[in-house]
């Protein structure tokens, strides 16, 4: 493997997080001025946060916009974390929205904590709930936490939290020659 940083090795998306940890507000703020900091077309910044400590009332409106498999481990998440686009161009609003989550992603790793990322939710029920303004579209939900011990997973998610971790070969993302025809 290439000489990645470790900030981007060692990353990692688990969904068993212990759940006696809190995200210090400290921490807080470092995750989301990362991802205030992130490039965007023309520095517009299409993106919003809904930050929900666990147990308070935006965490609880979160959490209940997954569905039940996902809540069975995004429970124990310290923070649920909504990230959504703002008003333009959608496409280029998800584009800079995903480079957000990002630099968000990678502070966590910094500060010792792990997220995991679902797109799987109920986005009008957030609308509803989080009485979102009409250009705000929910995208995705962002769990934050430290690592918990994956024993304590059910045994279907414990599988796949401790199998190895694969990526695609860097020939099979290059479209040049035989990789642009590469079919998984």
């Amino acid at each position: 493997m290439a000489d990645l940083t470790p900030l981007l090795a060692f990353r990692w998306s688990p969904r068993a997080f212990d759940h006696t940890a809190e995200l210090s507000p400290q921490d807080a703020s470092a995750l989301l001025e990362a991802a205030r900091w992130a490039p965007s077309a023309d520095n517009s910044q299409p993106w919003r946060f809904a930050l929900g400590h666990r147990d308070d009332d935006t965490w609880k409106r979160i959490l209940v916009s997954l569905p039940g498999g996902d809540q069975r481990w995004a429970r124990h998440a310290a923070a649920l974390v909504l990230a959504a686009r703002a008003g333009g161009d959608a496409e280029r609003a998800g584009y800079d929205l995903g480079q957000a989550v990002a630099h968000l992603t990678v502070q966590a790793t910094a500060l010792g904590l792990h997220v995991r990322q679902l797109r799987d939710l109920d986005r009008a029920g957030l609308v509803t709930d989080l009485d979102l303004p009409a250009h705000v579209r929910p995208h995705v939900v962002i769990a934050v936490g430290r690592l918990g011990d994956p024993l304590s997973l059910p045994a279907d998610l414990l599988r796949a939290e401790t199998g190895l971790r694969h990526r695609l070969p860097l020939a099979a993302l290059l479209l040049t020659g035989r990789a642009a025809r590469y079919v998984p």
